[in-house]
């Protein structure tokens, strides 16, 4: 059964929601859990358009919250007597999702579980799906652990849907 569980975090609800099925998973099985997180160069770029400061700072900032997501994912796993051991990529170029899959052969998991939003529609055109890319390029099954339902996309995703649609017409 699945006893090397590969958990991609980022400390979102759903990647939490996540986390919890994959600790339920590894109790069950006896299994042992990576955590992993990954800084991608989207992150990054979008991060130097802000009032960040310079790019080394910026990373070392990205470094320590990717840290701090993964200190307190592994804490959740400990808690629940679940061996966890964790792993940031920072390394550019690269898509979530290929680093997401190298580190599943690499590591030799026997599934990868992960939580999603579940955007359908409009909201799923307009801002992807992280999730779909990482089950197309998975070396090995996938769980997608879905998010509480939204009642609709907020203005605030709205705003920033439109903010990158304009962008990327420019």
């Amino acid at each position: 059964m699945y006893q090397r569980i590969l958990v991609p975090v980022d400390g979102s609800e759903p990647s939490n929601r996540g986390l919890e099925e994959a600790i339920r998973i590894a109790a069950s099985t006896h299994g042992q859990l990576r955590l992993f997180h990954v800084i991608d160069d989207l992150s990054f770029a979008l991060a130097l358009g802000s009032d960040s400061g310079l790019s080394g700072d910026l990373l070392a900032s990205l470094r320590g919250e990717g840290r701090k997501v993964l200190d307190a994912a592994q804490a959740a796993a400990s808690a629940a007597g679940i061996e966890a051991d964790t792993r940031l990529s920072d390394a550019f170029p690269g898509a979530v999702q290929d680093k997401v899959a190298a580190e599943a052969r690499e590591w030799g998991a026997d599934l990868i579980v992960l939580g999603t939003h579940g955007r359908r529609g409009a909201a799923r055109l307009m801002l992807g799906s992280g999730a779909e890319r990482i089950l197309r390029t998975a070396p090995v099954p996938v769980l997608l652990v879905r998010a509480q339902e939204e009642q609709g996309p907020t203005a605030e995703m709205l705003r920033a849907s439109a903010s990158m649609l304009a962008a990327a017409g420019e």
